[in-house]
C-alpha cells in the first residue's frame, strides 16, 4: 500500500516525555504502519526538567528515534502532524520547525496543510490555567480569568512575547483569522485544548474553592467549543485534561456533525487512538 493510499491514522497526546510511552508508540508504528500520525501536544518532559532545551528531549531522543523509524520503514514512513502543548516550552518550537524542514514531521501550529483530500489545521493555545508556564496560554473569548488561574500577562515564559498580544489576543480571534474564507466541512483540527462543557474537559475539581468561589469542573475552551458548533468541521482532536475520560467514561463526543476525540490519559499507559480517514466514525482507543 502506498503512503498516498494509506488512510489509517494514529492520534496521541500528552505523552509528557515518558519514554516508555514513546517506546510503545514506536513498536505500534513499526507493527501497524499507519499512514498518518497526529500528535496533540505536551510531547516533552516538563519545561522545568533537565530535558528542557534544544539539545534535550527533542534532539537528544525523539528526533533520533524518528530518524531510525524512517530508515526502518522507508516508503511506509508516516506523515506526522504535530503541535506543542501548554507544558512544552516555546523555546523548543524552533527545533520542531527544523524537523519539519528535514521531513521528519509537519509542525502545524497556526497553519494548515492539505493531506489526503482533507485540510489539516493545528492550534496549540489553551485558556488561562493555575500553572506558571504561559508560553501556550491565551485569553479565551475575553480577558476574564477563572478563579485560581493566572492571566497570560503574568507567569513565566521561555521566549519573549508581544505585550499587546498578551493583553488583547484571544483564542476566538486566532481561530477566526486561521480559518477566514475557508470551507471547513471536511477539515480536521489538531487542538491541544478540549471544547468547554463536554465530556473531554472535565477536571477533578469537584467541591474545590478559591477565596470561597467554587471552581468550574469544566476547564476547556469556550472559543473552541463555539467554533466547532458554528463551523462543524469533520473531526477535531484534543488533549490536555488527563483525567476527563476516567471521570466521564468518555473520550469522544459529537458536537453537531463534528466528531471530537481526546487522547489524554492520566494513567501510565499510552492512550492510542486509531481511525481511518475513510471511516472516521469507527474510531477506537486502546491503552497499551
Amino acid at each position: 500500500m502506498s503512503l498516498r493510499q494509506n488512510t489509517k491514522c494514529f492520534f496521541i497526546s500528552d505523552l509528557h516525555g515518558k519514554r516508555e510511552r514513546f517506546t510503545r508508540l514506536f513498536s505500534a508504528l513499526e507493527r501497524e504502519k499507519p499512514g498518518t500520525i497526529f500528535i496533540g501536544g505536551d510531547i516533552l518532559p516538563h519545561a522545568l526538567s533537565s530535558d528542557f532545551g534544544h539539545e534535550g528531549f527533542l534532539n537528544g531522543y525523539l528526533f533520533k528515534k524518528l530518524e531510525i523509524l524512517r530508515d526502518n520503514l522507508g516508503k511506509s514512513y508516516p506523515r506526522i502532524f504535530a503541535i506543542l502543548g501548554n507544558d512544552d516550552g516555546r523555546y523548543d518550537e524552533q527545533s520542531m520547525i527544523e524537523a519539519s524542514k528535514e521531513g521528519l514531521l509537519s509542525y502545524i501550529h497556526g497553519t494548515n496543510i492539505e493531506h489526503l483530500g482533507r485540510r489539516v489545521f493545528g492550534y496549540s493555545y489553551i485558556p488561562p490555567t493555575p500553572f506558571h508556564l504561559k508560553d501556550w496560554e491565551k485569553y479565551d473569548i475575553s480577558r476574564y480569568v477563572d478563579p485560581g488561574c493566572i492571566s497570560p500577562e503574568e507567569g513565566n515564559r521561555s521566549t519573549p512575547a508581544d505585550i499587546d498580544e498578551l493583553r488583547y489576543g484571544t483564542i476566538r480571534a486566532d481561530l477566526e483569522k486561521l480559518t477566514e474564507g475557508l470551507a471547513l466541512e471536511n477539515a480536521i483540527f489538531l487542538f491541544h485544548a478540549p471544547p468547554y462543557g463536554t465530556s473531554l474537559d472535565r477536571a477533578a475539581l469537584d467541591g474545590m474553592k478559591v477565596d470561597h468561589a467554587p471552581l468550574d469542573v469544566h476547564v476547556g475552551s469556550i472559543a473552541i467549543g463555539r467554533f466547532i458548533e458554528e463551523k462543524q468541521p469533520l473531526l477535531t482532536m484534543h488533549g490536555h485534561i488527563h483525567e476527563s475520560a476516567r471521570i466521564t467514561g468518555s473520550w469522544k463526543c459529537h458536537i453537531g456533525r463534528t466528531l471530537a476525540i481526546s487522547a489524554a490519559h492520566d494513567g501510565p499507559e499510552l492512550a492510542l487512538v486509531r481511525f481511518d480517514l475513510k471511516k472516521i466514525d469507527e474510531v477506537s482507543r486502546e491503552l497499551i
